[in-house]
């Protein structure tokens, strides 16, 4: 398993590739902001720019762990649990939390991913990806964020664009 010193999202594609040492190694489906690409507080917009990861939060939990202010409840998401508590946003399994590297683009003020609370995140399988639902966060597959969560060092750089990366799209991968 590589280590990955790339992350690039594309809003566009809704799709994460990963890289390690400038090459393609993970691509995986996403679910980006319903509000589509803003840096403003309170948009419920993804944050475009350079971002790094700024904590990893959960290691060792179960998968479809739930956590509510980056704490874990106890609970692992049901269909059950989905129905006490209808329309929640659900944070599962894993939170890579991104902060901004670019100041007054997506760092400090009014626009600091890191303060908006802007996670990678796992979401229940019935979720659909590769069309924007997310209140801002990125959203993955629980199974693809287990194993994504384990190949992100601390400090991993994370771009995310609004434009679709074709050339990324039928590279094997190995």
């Amino acid at each position: 398993m590589a280590t990955l010193d790339l992350l690039h999202i594309s809003i566009a594609d809704q799709c994460l590739y990963g890289f390690a040492n400038g090459k393609l190694v993970v691509r995986l489906p996403v679910s980006t902001g319903l509000n589509g690409a803003g840096e403003r507080n309170g948009s419920g917009c993804t944050p475009r720019g350079l971002h790094q990861v700024r904590a990893k939060i959960g290691a060792g939990l179960p998968l479809g762990a739930v956590l509510r202010g980056r704490r874990w409840t106890g609970e692992t998401w049901t269909p059950e649990l989905d129905e006490q508590f209808p329309g929640r946003d659900w944070i599962l399994t894993r939170i890579l939390w991104l902060s901004g590297c670019e100041p007054e683009r997506n760092r400090l003020g009014q626009v600091d991913t890191f303060r908006r609370y802007i996670y990678l995140h796992g979401t229940p399988d019935r979720e659909p990806l590769g069309v924007p639902l997310s209140h801002g966060c990125v959203r993955l597959r629980n199974a693809d964020l287990l194993s994504l969560f384990d190949q992100v060092p601390m400090h991993c750089r994370v771009q995310i664009e609004e434009a679709s990366c074709p050339e990324w799209a039928s590279i094997p991968l190995n």
